[in-house]
Parts: structure tokens; sequence; C-alpha cells
């Protein structure tokens, strides 16, 4: 038996061990809750150095800060957040009950009880952030968790393997491994939910692999997000945060800006600004531990490829290469960060998430004119806007729809635990973090508790056959503006 055909068989066997155990033992109690959310934790303080270690052995070279920010404390953060709302979170709703009846003693509540066993299909580019993070508000909502980390970050997926098989029973959490078949595979099994992240052309498969069982899902995708550079923007500090948020993991981050647009004129600015701020932050990038290389050939081809296809097409290209590296040469895969300015959009760089640290720059004859394109295209993941006119921000944010928006910065509502991260349309669905995560991995059930004979009388008699004129005015009554 191949070995993808041995985890096949595990996955199914898992599903069936965790959902007999989820029937056996009911809901976990609160304090059995708590305890998992402090395995979490326990995981990322104890192994820190590592998952740092292994990620970078993944990537070629990972900046070890970057993978404690984006992937260590993420997941801590999140767990710690789960910790501190749980009792709230997991409290029945109380709701109105419909008159007359609520007048009588009739009671409505919401009960959030747990949906069973949530499978995980977690990406490469943060991939044990983007694993224990969601693994936090689907134990915290009290089911059990299968997981399925990317075949691209094989050393990091043994590693959390392991971590998770000393703390974690596999009646509660399991991690399988395997390439893409087995990820197939897994997106078929009969889930209680799935929550995928990645590429929108692999959610596609997914989704319709899911359907056959009406799995509900949580996907959380990508696409181009936009930057609006509008009226009283510093440029310095926009373009400073701007390339920040480019050259953070090399650009591999679904929310990473994907184009800006800036006013005529000042194209040359934002260059300029952009070039000064990636010279402070990297003097040099080829043997820099701070400088993150492109995960691996495929990719590092796919984005070489984006710059010469724009080269051909008329765009100006801006390598930021502030020592004048020789990049051909070198034992990773790191690409400088790299300016596409004026971009058309017969460009593939303009046609498909960049994720790498090329920017294309394009500019806007209007604020209107942004808005218009923006909304041309499919609804991105993040939007950013930076200016300091109240009128032109919210009219951005008035009349595009992204999955969430930054202001005057870029990336950082992902870190907002207390408010939902989540895209629309081909940036994904559904959203978790913080209470709408606990609610998206929840079964909202009402409960309703029916009156039963108030003054001795059954006043649900006039519902049931046979019917008088008395019924009849009764309802007719109700029927009015």
């Amino acid at each position: 038996m191949s070995d993808s055909q041995s985890q096949i068989e595990r996955m199914h066997a898992l599903l069936e061990k965790q959902r007999t155990a989820n029937l056996r033992n009911g809901p976990p109690t609160y304090e059995k809750r708590m305890e998992n959310l402090d395995k979490i934790i326990g995981l990322m303080v104890d192994h820190n150095d590592e998952i740092c270690e292994a990620i970078s052995k993944d990537f070629g070279h990972r900046s070890n800060i970057q993978s404690m920010l984006g992937d260590v404390v993420d997941a801590i953060s999140a767990a710690k957040y789960a910790k501190s709302n749980l009792k709230k979170w997991m409290k029945s709703s109380k709701r109105g009950s419909a008159a007359p009846l609520g007048m009588f003693g009739a009671k409505t509540e919401v009960r959030y009880q747990p949906k069973g066993v949530v499978g995980i299909i977690s990406p490469w580019n943060f991939p044990v952030g983007l694993t224990f993070n969601p693994l936090a508000q689907i134990l915290a909502a009290g089911n059990s968790a299968i997981i399925k980390p990317s075949e691209f970050s094989p050393a990091t997926s043994e590693l959390m393997g392991r971590m998770i098989r000393t703390v974690f029973d596999e009646e509660q959490v399991a991690l399988v491994e395997g390439g893409s078949d087995v990820g197939e595979a897994f997106s078929k099994l009969a889930f209680d939910h799935l929550i995928f992240t990645g590429a929108t052309g692999v959610a596609r498969h997914v989704m319709r692999a899911a359907s056959e069982n009406l799995v509900p899902l949580t996907l959380e995708l990508g696409g181009k997000s936009p930057v609006v550079v509008g009226k009283g923007a510093d440029m310095e500090l926009a373009a400073t945060r701007v390339m920040f948020g480019k050259t953070l993991n090399a650009g591999q981050i679904c929310l990473a800006p994907d184009y800006v647009m800036v006013a005529e004129g000042e194209t040359e600015n934002f260059v300029k600004a952009a070039t000064k701020s990636v010279t402070t932050m990297y003097a040099t990038m080829k043997d820099n531990p701070d400088y993150t290389s492109i995960v691996n050939q495929r990719h590092y081809d796919r984005l070489t490829g984006y710059i010469e296809d724009a080269k051909a097409k008329g765009a100006e290209i801006v390598e930021i290469n502030p020592a004048n590296e020789d990049f051909s040469q070198q034992p990773h895969h790191k690409i400088p960060p790299t300016l596409v300015i004026n971009p058309t959009d017969d460009m593939k760089i303009m046609q498909e998430e960049i994720f790498g640290p090329l920017l294309p720059v394009k500019t806007m004859k209007s604020t209107a004119s942004a808005i218009d394109y923006i909304n041309a295209n499919d609804r991105p993941l993040g939007l950013y806007y930076f200016g300091d006119d109240n009128e032109e921000r919210e009219e951005v944010l008035r009349m595009t729809t992204s999955g969430g928006v930054t202001v005057n910065d870029v990336v950082f509502h992902v870190s907002q635990h207390d408010a939902p991260f989540g895209g629309i349309g081909p940036a994904g669905m559904g959203s978790y973090h913080g209470e709408e995560g606990f609610r998206e991995f929840s079964h909202a059930r009402t409960v309703y508790k029916q009156i039963g004979k108030p003054f001795g009388k059954d006043l649900l008699a006039m519902i049931r056959p046979p019917y008088n004129e008395k019924a009849d005015a009764q309802f007719r009554g109700q029927i009015k503006r």
C-alpha cells in the first residue's frame, strides 16, 4: 500500500473515531475547552525555536522574527483571546418570543453547540499560524479537528504532527500529511465543517468536493488587494508601510498589497519613497537573515515570469536592490522588491494574485476612477487607503467592497482578534477570529419553550381545525400595514 493510500485510509478512520467520541462524550465542558486552549499556548511556547527552524528549512530561508510574529505569536494571541472571552461566548442568547405567546410565558433562546468534526486545510505561507489560529476557535467552540497541512512545508507539517501528538489524543485533534492526492481525498470527507486557506483556484475544487456531502465551508482566499494613496497622504509614510507589507514574508501573504494607485504626477515620489524605505529595512538582501526567500522553484519561476511578461509588454521595471547584489547565483530563491510602473491589464501581473515581492504602481486620474477600477475587478480580501481627507476616505469605503480594510497602513486588520476576518466572493466566504470565529464553528440552535394552559385554557386551540369565524377574524386582524 502506498503512503498516500495509507494516509487516506487513516483519514477515514480518524473521522469515524472523532465522530464516535463526540457522540459518546457530548459537548466538552468550559473547563475542557480552556484546557485545550492552554495546550495550544503551551505548544507554541515550548516549540518556538523548532517552529522557526522548520519553517526556515521549508522556505530555504525565512526570517525567524517574521515566523515568530506571523506564526507563533498569532496562534498564542488567538488562543489567549478565546480564553478571555469563552465564558461569554458559550452563554445561550435569549430572544423574544412572538406575540402574544411571549406574554403568557413562551420562551425562546439560541444555544451554541459544537458542529462536530472540523477539517482544516492549512497553507504553506504561515503554516503554523494558519493552522493553530483557526484551531483555537474550533476547540473553543467544542469541536474536534483533523488537519491537512500543505505539502509545500513538509518539515513544518512533520513538526506540527509531533507537537500535536504530545498533548492531544487523536479523538480530539489529529494531523495527516501527504500530497495533492491526499488533499483531494481530504476535501471529500463528510466533515461537519471544513475551513480551507489557500488559492482561489484550488478553493473551487475544494468547494466542489465538499458539496458532495453538503459540508459547510469557510474559505480564506486572497486576490488583488489594492492600495489607494489619496489626498493629503504622507507619501514617505505610505510607501514605508506599503513596502513593509510587501516585503513581509517576501510578499507571500494573502493580504499583501497587490497594486498601488497614486495620483497623476506622484509616481516618481512614490518610487523614491519606496526605494528609501526598502533601503532602510534591507541594506542587503541576498544573505540578510531578515529577508525571506520565495518558497520554491515553481513560485520563483512564476514571479520572474511576471516580470519578464510585464517588461516585454512595455512596463518600466524598477528593481530595488540597494547593494546591487547578483541574485542569479544564490543558495535560495530570493527576489528583490520590484516595482512595475504603469502596468496594463493584459499583463499577467495584473491578472493574477502576485504572492511575492513585486508591486505594480498605477496612476489614477481621480478617486472616482480608482473606485471604478477596483469595482471592475473581483472583490479583494483587503483594501488599503492612505490619506487624511475624511470625505474621500469614506467615499472609497462606501463605494467599494472587500473582505476587510486597513486605513493608513496595510494588512493589520487581520491582527485584530476582536473583529471578524474573512473574504467575499472570490476572496472567500465566512469569517473567523474572535466571537465570529466561535459562531462560525458553532451551530446556532434555536430552542423554543411553548406555553402550557394559562388561565386553564389552551390558547393554541384556535390554530387547529376545525376553524371558525373567531379564528378567521383573529388572523385577519394581523393582516395589516
